[in-house]
């Protein structure tokens, strides 16, 4: 189904998202992994690729990068990023942030995104999710 190009998005977490739509999801660095799984095959052979995921790691850092750092999976295959702050979309240039979790301002989010986020002017591009 996946490699005959019948299954028009896939939904899956990732470790680290770039701002060009690159992927990372299946291994870390120093930790023991039987392989990379299907991802790989799911990210290359679907229309469109959601990922959910935190926005940021254990110690604060941001998983919604510039570029990432541990092994891709897949190199600008993501479309759309649901973090715990909002849902920012690939687009040229950067991210466009779509909405805005609860309680989380645009600074909020700018302040925990290591990305770029392209905002229209005046800069009021999130709207909260209702």
């Amino acid at each position: 189904m996946i490699r005959g190009g019948k299954i028009a998005m896939a939904i899956l977490g990732a470790m680290e998202v770039s701002e060009k739509g690159d992927l990372a999801n299946w291994m870390i660095p120093g930790k023991l992994v039987k392989g990379m799984g299907g991802a790989m095959d799911l990210v290359a052979g679907v229309g469109r690729v959601v990922v959910v995921m935190d926005h940021a790691n254990k110690h604060g850092e941001s998983k919604v990068l510039k570029n990432c750092t541990l092994p891709l999976t897949g190199t600008g295959v993501v479309d759309l990023i649901i973090t715990n702050m909002g849902v920012p979309e690939v687009v040229e240039g950067g991210l466009k942030p779509l909405e805005l979790a609860d309680g989380v301002t645009e600074a909020d989010l700018r302040a925990a995104t290591e990305a770029t986020l392209v905002c229209p002017p005046p800069q009021v591009c999130c709207p909260k999710i209702r």
